[in-house]
Parts: C-alpha cells; sequence; structure tokens
C-alpha cells in the first residue's frame, strides 16, 4: 500500500486535463506509441467530437523514482458544471488531485468549486499552471492567484504543458512525494465504495470501486450492503487501459468486479462491497445524493417504445448516476418519464445518447425547474407542470 497513489485531475472546462492526462499515460509507458491518440481517456463518440469529457475514466499507471515502483490510480474527470456529480464521485476515490489551470485563462468558477468539493474531502492539492507555451500566457500571474487562493508557497505551484509534454515528470514525482498512500486495513472486512457502473451486453453490470478496507479475490461471495444483494465474484481486477483481471485486488486498490448482474437497480453508485461471511459493520459513509437542477418530460415517439424507454434509461443511468427519471403521463403525448437533468448540455447529451446508443427516438418537452407552491392553509406541494398549481383563490 505503501506504493499506491490515487489521484484525479479537476479543472475548469477546456483547461487541458485531458491534454494532461495524454501525457502522464505516455511518460509512463502505459500505452505504446502506436496507440497514442489525442483525448485518450475519452472513449465516446461524443466526447470527441464535442472536445469535452462526459465520463469520469478511471486507469492505472505505474512509474519508477528512485528505483522503486509506484502504482499511481488516476481518475480523469469533467470540467463542465453539468457533470460535476461524475466530480465529486471521483474525488471520493481518491486521496490527491491535480488542480489544472490554463496559464492563458486564470482561475474560473469550476475550478474554484471542484477545489472545494477536493478539500472538504481533505484531498492533498498539487497545483499545476499548464499551457504555458501559448503566447498569450502569463504563467507568474495564474501562480499569484493559485498562491492567493491555496495559500500555499509560491515553490509548490508546478508549471507544464500538456501539448508539449513539458513539466510532466515534475508532475508525477511531486505525485508520488505529496500525494499520502491510501489508509487502510488490509486484515479487516472488506470494504469496497462503488464510485461508477457500466452495463456489458455479454458480461451484464461491471462495477468499479476503490478497496477502503480488507482485500478481494476472484471466487469470493460477496454482498452489496444497501441494496442486500449477494454474489459470486467471477472475476475482479484493475483497470488498465482495458480491464485487467487479477486474482487478487488488495486494500488501496482500484478496480472492477463481474459478477453476472442483470439488473441495474441491484448496483448503487455510492454502495458497499463486503464479503457475506465475514462482513463489515457499516457502509463506507459520506456520500452524497444527487440534486436535480433542471427537469423535462421524455416520451417515445411510438407510444408501444414506453418499455424499451425504460430499459434504455435504466442502462443510461448506471453509467451516469445523476440522472433522475420517474414515470409521467400527458394528454397529448402519452406514456413517458420525468427527467431531471444536472443542465441544459446534460439534458442534451442524454437525448444524443439515447439516439445512438439504443436507438430511441425521443420526443423531449420544453425544460424547465419545479416549484415549491404554499397556500394560506400553511401546506407545501412540489409543482413540476402549470397544470398542478392550486387555485389562485389558495
Amino acid at each position: 500500500m505503501q506504493h499506491i497513489r490515487n489521484f484525479c485531475i479537476i479543472a475548469h472546462i477546456d483547461h487541458g486535463k485531458s491534454t494532461l492526462a495524454d501525457r502522464l499515460l505516455e511518460y509512463t509507458d502505459t500505452v505504446q506509441k502506436k496507440d497514442l491518440q489525442d483525448q485518450l481517456l475519452d472513449n465516446m463518440d461524443l466526447e470527441r467530437e464535442r472536445g469535452i469529457t462526459i465520463k469520469s475514466h478511471a486507469i492505472q499507471m505505474s512509474y519508477t523514482k528512485d528505483g522503486v515502483e509506484y502504482t499511481l490510480n488516476l481518475i480523469d474527470t469533467p470540467g463542465h458544471v453539468d457533470f460535476s456529480y461524475e466530480v465529486s464521485r471521483s474525488i471520493a476515490a481518491c486521496e490527491g488531485a491535480l488542480l489544472i489551470v490554463d496559464a492563458s485563462q486564470g482561475i474560473q468558477a469550476q475550478t474554484i468549486s471542484n477545489l472545494y468539493m477536493a478539500i472538504e474531502h481533505d484531498l492533498t492539492i498539487i497545483p499545476v499552471v499548464n499551457k504555458i507555451d501559448l503566447p498569450g500566457a502569463s504563467p507568474e500571474e495564474v501562480q499569484d492567484q493559485i498562491v492567493s487562493l491555496l495559500g500555499v508557497d509560491p515553490d509548490e505551484v508546478l508549471f507544464a504543458s500538456g501539448k508539449t509534454g513539458q513539466g510532466v515528470n515534475e508532475i508525477l514525482d511531486a505525485i508520488v512525494e505529496r500525494v499520502p498512500a491510501p489508509v487502510g486495513d488490509p486484515e479487516a472486512p472488506l470494504q469496497a465504495l462503488i464510485f461508477d457502473s457500466v452495463f456489458n451486453p455479454f458480461r451484464g453490470i461491471i462495477a468499479y470501486y476503490k478497496i477502503v478496507n480488507g482485500s478481494i479475490a476472484k471466487g469470493d461471495k460477496v454482498k452489496f450492503i444497501n441494496t442486500g444483494m449477494e454474489y459470486d465474484a467471477d472475476e475482479v481486477g484493475v483497470l488498465k487501459l482495458d480491464m485487467m483481471p487479477r486474482d487478487r485486488v488488495n486494500t488501496g486498490d482500484v478496480g472492477y468486479i463481474i459478477s453476472g448482474i442483470k439488473t441495474s437497480k441491484e448496483v448503487k453508485v455510492g454502495d458497499t462491497i463486503t464479503h457475506i461471511q465475514r462482513p463489515a459493520s457499516e457502509a463506507i459513509a459520506g456520500f452524497e445524493e444527487v440534486k436535480p437542477m433542471v427537469f423535462a418530460g421524455v416520451y417515445p415517439i411510438d407510444t408501444e417504445d414506453f418499455e424499451d424507454l425504460r430499459a434504455s434509461l435504466e442502462k443510461l443511468q448506471l453509467n451516469d448516476a445523476s440522472l433522475t427519471f420517474t414515470p409521467e403521463s400527458s394528454a397529448a403525448l402519452g406514456f413517458g418519464f420525468r427527467c431531471g437533468f444536472l443542465g441544459l448540455l446534460h439534458m442534451e447529451i442524454i437525448q444524443e445518447r439515447l439516439d445512438r446508443e439504443f436507438n430511441m427516438n425521443v420526443i423531449t418537452t420544453v425544460p424547465n425547474v419545479s416549484y415549491m407552491v404554499y397556500d394560506k392553509k400553511g401546506g407545501v406541494t412540489e409543482v413540476h407542470n402549470p397544470s398542478g398549481l392550486p387555485d389562485p383563490m389558495q
């Protein structure tokens, strides 16, 4: 465990997180030269087309410093505010964070928002001024901004360029030196925090977790504490560019589990995995529930597709835990779902993914927010639709 470092990359949108992650993978020889491409971890077509990160991506790297080999678990996170729930989940699985700031733009809104999230979780922050090769860069000014925001020593701020690779080795050294090793008891009962999951049509649902205490081996009988469901661990392993099976995943590591889970309701992000024979006494705390900001109705164009739409939304929710939905019906559009999103970009991306990944043609109503209506008797109702408003006299 002394040689494990778990860290994420946080920044405002367009400050060069994914490019810097590419360089880290290149300099640690995690990716062969022939496989190198821009935005390597952004494996969704939508991410590449728009040049944004939508999903967090976990990957394991090996780095040797002073003759000692270290295992670095990197989680690359989105920068857009609509995907901030992805960031909060990544932060829960890390001990350190690289705070990236663009040398030409300085500190921006999401930089501060994500930074406070990291500080609340007691992460070690490594500030990095990126894009110092740009003609309009003013690294010294940005360094001053970081010093006044974080209260760190100016020498602690690193300068780098994701494009040219300048300063990348210093960043890797800083991760090894400054980020603390994970704390946990390898002999204690198993406690693993699920921070993400994906649906695979052949293997069922794959859950990604970070082991806080204990260890998990292939063939173990495990239980998910919050849902109470029990499974066999058919395959466990770590996340390199692809999934790499292992016989055992130990304390402090980030890994995956395949146990033939078919229904999406059985896997909840933030749940804790433990052993059936020697269970942990409690689940891991400190995981916040998502709070949707924008609501819209999503209806199938053909009413017969209602159940298919439900199945598609459930599979999407596995991969994007910030999506919420409840069934509703409308006089004009028939049966559909009222979906909650974190923002308008989030809504647009979900629509695109329904079309591309599940071939679902949907009608989306005009997005709105929900209202709390207080009547004269002191009662409160939550209204999602103008038709739900009480009598104006009330």
